[in-house]
């Protein structure tokens, strides 16, 4: 059924994607809830910061059935990547669901989550850094249907972000 593109914010028209300040507690900065399951081939994540100081933490995780509260996502925001992607279709209606509380970007609030499920080992990331994993095939993490997988970030003092993951169905 293809592959899809979700960035951390809407897709973009005249004006280049907007940048999500990471804060300084735990904040999700992309959520995608599959309604199948499917895996991600690609996660990637880079900051703004303009000069050396304390790494944050950067989790790719599934929270289970706990959702944070998001800005949703809507159908043009998620990228149709391949030819399969293009002939199926809307992915919002049948692959992924879209709401504040299912699949979209920037938390207002994370819920009150009781376990995760590491999808990647976490990674200290400098905030003038950057950091983009590509899975080999047979080692891609498995995104279970109807759970919240999340890119989110913790750092001492609030930068500028951008993360996307690529996702197969």
């Amino acid at each position: 059924m293809g592959l899809y593109l979700f960035n951390n914010g809407p897709m973009q028209t005249t004006a280049a994607p907007g940048k999500v300040a990471t804060g300084t507690s735990i904040k999700t900065l992309l959520q995608i809830k599959p309604l199948v399951q499917c895996r991600i081939v690609e996660w990637g994540i880079s900051f703004d910061g303009n000069a050396a100081a304390t790494p944050g933490q950067v989790e790719l995780v599934e929270t289970g059935t706990v959702a944070a509260t998001v800005t949703a996502f809507v159908n043009n925001d998620i990228t149709k990547l391949d030819g399969e992607a293009l002939l199926f279709g809307d992915p919002t209606s049948a692959i992924f669901g879209v709401g504040t509380g299912a699949s979209g970007y920037t938390a207002s609030a994370e819920g009150s989550i009781t376990a995760v499920r590491d999808l990647d080992a976490p990674q200290l990331i400098a905030p003038t850094s950057q950091f983009v994993k590509q899975f080999p095939l047979g080692y891609r993490p498995l995104l279970q249907a109807n759970n919240f997988t999340r890119i989110r970030v913790t750092f001492g003092a609030s930068i500028n972000a951008y993360c996307y993951a690529i996702v197969e169905v």
